[in-house]
């Protein structure tokens, strides 16, 4: 399927860029989710980012090593874990958002905006159409006389 060749490729590409850089796609998802909040629950980043608890506890750990970000538990529910960017996950960012503007740039490349506007569409309706349906609002339960013609 071209769709998800061009998918490959282009997230192997992504992850060429961002690696040079030192950083990683999941490092550049979690400090994106994180960069316009002062702390964020472990839980929500994770739903955010769009990956697993655990998965992300393992990037965490690593970004923590590295000096990158700091948890703590939230005193109002000692349960949740907040996340918080240190400086040196906000200079990470920095870098990395550099090489993500250059990545789109030749993503782009050979473009005009009428294609990328369309390309977007296209992208959306595809999104669109393999997306779960959407479950019924919930409503009223019919009696069984209701039910009965």
């Amino acid at each position: 399927m071209q769709l998800t060749r061009t998918a490959r490729v282009a997230s192997r590409v992504f992850d060429e860029a961002l690696a040079a850089l030192g950083g990683s796609s999941a490092m550049w998802l979690v400090l994106v989710s994180l960069q316009d909040q002062v702390h964020g629950a472990q839980r929500d980043l994770a739903a955010a980012v769009g990956i697993e608890g655990p998965t992300l506890t393992h990037h965490l750990n690593r970004m923590e090593r590295a000096g990158l970000v700091t948890r703590r538990r939230d005193p109002e529910d000692r349960r949740v874990h907040l996340v918080e960017l240190t400086d040196d996950g906000r200079a990470m960012f920095s870098r990395l958002l550099t090489g993500v503007i250059e990545f789109d740039g030749r993503l782009r490349a050979g473009f005009d905006a009428q294609e990328i506007e369309q390309l977007r569409g296209y992208l959306d309706r595809l999104r669109a159409n393999v997306a779960p349906a959407p479950a019924p609002a919930p409503g009223p339960t019919p009696t069984s006389e209701e039910a009965t013609p």
